[in-house]
């Protein structure tokens, strides 16, 4: 093996794991910033940003709640357009010729500074009344707790579905090591119906996702703008069909019967077979 050849796949490595850092240390950054640390700043549900006695007239037109807003939706526009155009065929195709194998780390670690930007400048709303605040005993101390066990829930979720969806191949790490070990791109390896089901469902995360954004015990104005435009975002980013769900129902059919299936016993096979 030549040194240059040495050289590049140890630079390939080296840029791949940074990224994966990165990108791990934004999604822990993600997780506090849209989860924890909302129900942890309303644990008795008396939200320091909910100003009931501002009436939504007055709340509505002052300077300071506009501008937070504004400023808070340009970030969001940041995410989401990063997130679409990237992901627009043409420009993908101008980006994959050009970086190759990293292509894929590439994409994620501009989500990634994009995420870091919203998180850092992201404005509260502290000055307007909130949609709703449960105050009142004792539903002021249980629903945060009920909150924070729900939210565990769903991140425990998603990240076991992240990882069955094949984790590797999705922030890029796959991607380079399958070309220092000559194999080509990881998804020709999946079948055309898994290929069709990745490119109609890239964020297999909808429903606890949606569930984190909207249950908290307290939900002021810049939380409605955040979970309202990333709930549109996810219901519009996806397009499964029939086939999808066909495909996805024959796969949690061949792992019911894998587990059903004695030792020894040939139903894997057989699932298998049914699968394709």
């Amino acid at each position: 093996m030549s040194p240059s050849v040495t050289a590049r796949g140890s630079a390939l490595c080296v840029l791949t794991l940074l990224n994966f850092a990165f990108v791990f240390i934004t999604g822990a950054d993600f997780v506090r910033f849209i989860s924890f640390r909302a129900i942890y700043q309303n644990i008795t549900g008396d939200s320091p940003f909910c100003q009931d006695k501002v009436a939504w007239t007055e709340a509505l037109s002052d300077g300071a709640v506009l501008g937070a807003l504004a400023l808070d939706a340009g970030l969001l526009a940041l995410f989401v357009a990063q997130h679409s155009l990237l992901a627009w065929a043409p420009v993908k195709q101008v980006y994959q010729a050009a970086l190759g194998v990293l292509s894929r780390a590439a994409y994620c670690c501009s989500t990634a500074v994009a995420l870091q930007i919203l998180m850092k400048f992201w404005q509260p709303v502290h000055s307007a009344p909130c949609l709703w605040s449960v105050r009142h005993a004792p539903w002021n101390v249980w629903f945060p707790v009920l909150c924070f066990a729900l939210h565990f829930l769903c991140w425990a979720i998603m990240c076991s579905v992240l990882l069955i969806f094949d984790y590797p191949e999705l922030l890029g790490l796959k991607q380079v090591y399958y070309d220092l070990l000559g194999l080509g791109d990881p998804m020709s390896h999946k079948s055309p119906r898994a290929q069709r089901l990745f490119s109609h469902l890239r964020h297999p995360v909808c429903l606890e996702l949606g569930v984190v954004l909207w249950l908290l015990p307290a939900l002021p104005l810049d939380r409605l703008l955040l979970a309202g435009s990333l709930t549109a975002y996810l219901c519009l980013a996806h397009s499964l069909d029939k086939q999808d769900l066909a495909y996805l129902a024959a796969q949690f059919n061949k792992k019911l019967q894998v587990f059903a299936s004695p030792p020894g016993g040939d139903t894997e096979d057989e699932g298998d077979r049914k699968a394709e």
